[in-house]
């Protein structure tokens, strides 16, 4: 396998091998804690889908007619790896991302979950038998693989949010291409090595770098059956459009907006933290950060400055150092875009109480930092309140009652997720009931499911019928087929011509 070079050019993983892009585009990768760029990614064009999408599907035969359990040991052997090679990885992230180290080794960690529950396939699979349907009829139902698939992936998951997709496709029996964000693209490259070092055979698992070239390549090319894509709602919504006319199967996850409500008996100090974590964590650079915090009653007076208090003395820092408890943001560009949106806010009318604005970390004045940012008296017409910020920038919006709170979130366009913090069993159940959200934590800030449960929001947070990864992944990359059977020894002389019914 080769070892991660802080200098080398990032390049394609097609048919078992990296590869060098077929023209001459590129992109620097950036280290955002320092604002160095230490390597150059070769931008794929169509000729390098082209070439990955015919591995795949010269592929796809032998590797679909592989039974469900050895293609689940080549899985098992995938996952003994990625847990040895755990903190590599998450160094690489660490490295081109920026968030803080013992946050890469979670969100590995979140990753290798949905590849243990891949390694179940054989399960998975399973379909449903009926015997003696109709007289000397035997109906079932089984599931099997699309075909070549593909997955579009974000810069803030760079290991966790490919992991949701590729496992479950491959152990379904699909072969997989794989674009990841050309912002950070090197871990794609350390996981298909890993899947190599497997067993897995080549060409069932190749990486294409790239921009829009490559999305656009990929959503035309007929043998590629369904793409999976997590992202911006702007760019799901094409995704989704493109993809369905031309005939894929799509799955396309978007933008955001979340929301805390604290109601006025919660746990102060637990819903204070979850706020700077869920706020703040990952520089907010997370499809379910807490952007919203929904301050009910009188807890706003209450909170607001603790709220300050913490964002003010946040630890931003380079990522691998061990007390850093917010790294710097992704990209330049990025950076500007956010303080951007707090000068917006500012100008909208929102009370700005603290300002992260133009921090430098010695040692790292080229960095991308900005410091934690609090608004207060935020109001629904605002932008900094429609818009997804992605960025450590905490609006707080005043409310009068639970009634209000739950009015207030479910007129926002975004349903990704949302959290409530009380102590009062009925406010908790009212809450899982009406809010329009698709994942809902109770005194849990960041609700993502477990792998064996499902990933997904509502309204245009999602685009498209099913969630990302448990046994919703699994249908999305199968197809069903129902067999019905009876043999001529049962068959009754002459034709039919009346439609079957039972007998």
């Amino acid at each position: 396998m080769q070892a991660f070079n802080d200098s080398a050019d990032v390049g394609h993983f097609i048919h078992g091998k990296r590869v060098k892009s077929a023209g001459t585009r590129t992109q620097p990768v950036f280290n955002p804690a320092t604002g160095a760029r230490p390597r150059t990614l070769l931008l794929g064009e169509t000729a390098d889908v082209e070439a990955a999408v015919a591995s795949a599907k010269a592929a796809f035969p032998a590797w679909s007619d592989t039974p469900p359990i050895r293609r689940a040991r080549v899985m098992l052997r995938f996952l003994e790896l990625m847990n040895k090679h755990k903190d590599e990885l998450a160094a690489i992230i660490t490295a081109e991302h920026g968030k803080v180290f013992s946050d890469a080794q979670g969100e590995v960690s979140r990753g290798i979950d949905v590849i243990e529950f891949a390694c179940g396939i054989p399960q998975l699979l399973k379909g449903d038998y009926t015997e003696q349907v109709s007289t000397g009829i035997d109906n079932w139902t089984t599931r099997q693989a699309l075909g070549v698939v593909a997955g579009i992936t974000p810069f803030n998951f760079p290991c966790m949010v490919p992991c949701w997709m590729f496992p479950v496709a491959i152990a379904a029996g699909n072969t997989f291409i794989l674009k990841p964000s050309e912002r950070d693209p090197s871990a794609a490259l350390f996981m298909a090595e890993l899947l190599q070092k497997a067993g897995l055979p080549d060409g069932v698992f190749n990486v294409v770098q790239g921009d829009k070239v490559v999305v656009d390549a990929l959503l035309a090319h007929p043998d590629v059956k369904a793409v999976s894509f997590v992202g911006s709602t702007p760019i799901a919504n094409y995704i989704y459009e493109t993809g369905a006319k031309n005939g894929k199967r799509v799955q396309a996850l978007g933008g955001a907006k979340n929301h805390m409500v604290v109601m006025p008996d919660a746990d102060l100090d637990q819903a204070i933290d979850a706020l700077v974590g869920a706020g703040y964590g990952s520089a907010g650079e997370r499809c379910m950060a807490i952007s919203v915090a929904v301050l009910v009653g009188d807890v706003a007076d209450k909170i607001i400055p603790r709220l300050a208090e913490r964002a003010r003395n946040l630890v931003v820092k380079n990522g691998m150092e061990p007390d850093a408890e917010m790294g710097p943001i992704v990209t330049r560009q990025a950076l500007e875009r956010i303080e951007g949106y707090i000068k917006l806010g500012v100008e909208e009318g929102a009370k700005l109480v603290v300002d992260g604005r133009g921090l430098k970390v010695a040692g790292h004045e080229d960095g991308f930092f900005t410091g934690g940012t609090l608004f207060d008296n935020v109001t629904p017409e605002m932008r900094i309140y429609k818009e997804e910020i992605f960025g450590p920038v905490l609006a707080c919006v005043r409310v009068k009652d639970f009634t209000e709170a739950v009015d207030l979130i479910n007129a926002h366009e975004f349903g990704n997720g949302v959290a409530c913090y009380t102590r009062d069993g009925h406010v908790a159940r009212e809450f899982g009931r009406r809010i329009e959200v698709g994942m809902v934590g109770i005194n849990v800030p960041i609700p993502v499911p477990m792998a064996w449960h499902g990933f997904g929001g509502w309204k245009r947070s999602l685009f498209g019928d099913m969630h990302a990864y448990g046994e919703e992944g699994v249908r999305f990359y199968t197809k069903q087929k129902s067999i019905m059977q009876r043999w001529p020894e049962s068959t009754e002389k002459g034709a039919e011509f009346a439609m079957p019914t039972a007998k």
